[in-house]
């Protein structure tokens, strides 16, 4: 009994087959929650969480729900982890790698029972996902040298991307919006250029892109409501010291008078700071704490227009589009940068009066509003437009293009079967295997559709045999359609980045065979 003890007593461990199973069931459960998300039909899920407030989130999107899980299994947040990589790495795939992943696990298990070695598996999952990047690469299309060609992979990126998300209905809508808006940005994968602004009422239709840049804000009163050649000075510093406020200091006076006094040179101070400020020759001051009434009055004498309050996204990203920095003190004008822009207006977005900066430094800026029927249906439109965009930007920048609706993962599985063929030893079961796996996507996108997908993927692999074949699962009519024809794509990186994480991911877990459990350190008590 003596050996037994090694770790402390709450703490546990599993060994061998005992662990494989717990990370196998665990991964496995993970890719169930999320695959009947994916593909054109795809479900949603509601998310909600037990905190205060109990916050609905009604979302498609693959790293949304896997972020808001709370898991105790370890190698489901190793899924969970990829998801959020192909998230913040090229925004969209989020829930292909989960599946994808999945899938390799659940033929790595029948492997496994097979005995074959987890390290056999492993060295034929890798080979086998060389290949299918491989098959890939010799099918992409590549059109980066004619502009009007180019512009239409992107539009068909956008919607397959979008087709899949609360905006499918109006995705020609959306697809136009994303595109313009990353066309504007000239090659720099910088969505900070792109801002959103999210205001209820409205359909999902009315929403629309405006040049420039627009701060959700009202202007104050009295205050000029137009300015053109407007030079900005962005600020963070503090413009509500005018009135005597004591917290918790006690100063002794003799009389109201002497309180008048030190009122009168606290206002002193502030005219002071606000002289300073206008002394950089400007015409617009946005502070993101607030101003009170007298700088407020100040400014309005010198038709200088403040605004204040603005939120910290909106005047970071002022700072950056009007090419100026925020400046927290103005002892020396020379050394603060300010922005610059042609015009600023108020305008009017359903209920809600905003300030519009157009003709801005960066010309690359620009604003999306969306309009829609409740937060819960603008904050998908906003996830859902974002994997747009995140997708439309790598794709400037890695022009090359594939076709989509299963059509990769059928090439990509008939590259690897033929591999497996040509292997000799147990590594062939596990390159089999991959194969089995990247047919699963297909299968799933026909399953989420109600359609009958043996028989749809039967269809497909008889359709892969010939040569060049665009083939692929055609949700909309329920059969198999030629993608080029429907204007299916996908980018290529994105693929990509789904076939080798979701190996690693599976790799990394196949590899495990003991998991051990601490036990929290209990406190002492220190009496």
């Amino acid at each position: 009994m003596a050996i037994e003890r090694i770790l402390k007593d709450d703490a546990s461990e599993e060994k061998g087959e005992r662990a494989r199973m717990a990370s196998f069931v665990g991964a496995i459960a993970i890719t169930d929650l999320v695959k009947t998300t994916l593909g054109p039909k795809g479900m949603d899920k509601i998310l909600q969480s037990t905190g205060r407030g109990q916050a609905v989130t009604v979302t498609n999107d693959g790293a949304t729900i896997l972020k808001s899980l709370h898991i105790d299994n370890p190698a489901a947040k190793v899924l969970i982890d990829i998801s959020k990589v192909q998230d913040d790495e090229v925004g969209d795939g989020t829930t292909s790698v989960v599946v994808l992943a999945g899938e390799l696990l659940r033929e790595a298990e029948k492997l496994v029972a097979a005995k074959i070695h987890p390290m056999t598996i492993i060295s034929g999952y890798r080979m086998a996902a060389e290949c299918g990047r491989n098959a890939l690469l010799q099918r992409v299309v590549d059109n980066k040298e004619n502009a009007e060609k180019f512009k239409l992979d992107l539009m068909k990126i956008a919607m397959t991307t979008l087709s899949s998300k609360i905006l499918s209905q109006d995705k020609v809508h959306f697809a136009q919006l994303a595109v313009d808006a990353v066309m504007r940005l000239k090659g720099s994968t910088n969505l900070e250029a792109i801002q959103i602004i999210k205001k209820p009422g409205g359909s999902l239709k009315d929403s629309f892109l405006d040049e420039g840049f627009i701060l959700d804000k009202k202007i104050g009163l009295g205050q000029p409501k137009r300015i053109e050649n407007a030079k900005i000075l962005v600020a963070n510093t503090a413009m509500d010291t005018d009135k005597v406020k004591i917290y918790g200091a006690r100063v002794r006076v003799d009389s109201m008078s002497k309180v008048a006094e030190i009122e009168g040179a606290e206002k002193e101070k502030m005219r002071e700071k606000v002289q300073k400020i206008i002394a950089h020759g400007i015409n617009c001051f946005v502070n993101r704490q607030l101003i009170y009434n007298f700088p407020e009055e100040l400014f309005a004498d010198a038709g200088v227009l403040a605004i204040e309050h603005a939120d910290f996204d909106g005047i970071e990203r002022l700072a950056l589009v009007t090419g100026g920095e925020i400046a927290s003190t103005f002892d020396n004008p020379e050394s603060v940068k300010l922005g610059h822009c042609k015009l600023i207006e108020e305008i009017m977005i359903g209920e809600d009066k905003l300030i519009h900066f157009s003709g801005v430094e960066m010309g690359q800026a620009c604003t999306i509003v969306l309009r829609g029927a409740s937060h819960h249906v603008l904050d998908e439109a906003e996830r859902s437009l974002h994997d747009a965009l995140c997708v439309l930007s790598q794709t400037v920048n890695d022009t090359r293009v594939v076709l989509g609706g299963g059509w990769p993962e059928m090439v990509m599985a008939k590259a690897v079967d033929e591999l497996a063929r040509q292997t000799p030893g147990k590594k062939s079961h596990a390159i089999e295997a991959f194969s089995r796996a990247l047919v699963a996507i297909p299968t799933i996108i026909a399953d989420n559709a109600g359609l009958d997908s043996a028989d749809l993927v039967a269809q497909l692999r008889a359709e892969h045999h010939k040569e060049g074949c665009n083939a692929g699962i055609d949700v909309i009519s329920g059969s198999v359609g030629d993608m080029a024809e429907l204007g299916i794509s996908e980018s290529f990186k994105v693929k990509q980045a789904v076939l080798l994480s979701a190996t690693e991911a599976a790799e990394m877990i196949l590899r495990v065979d003991e998991i051990i459990t601490c036990a929290p350190r209990k406190r002492e008590d220190r009496m």
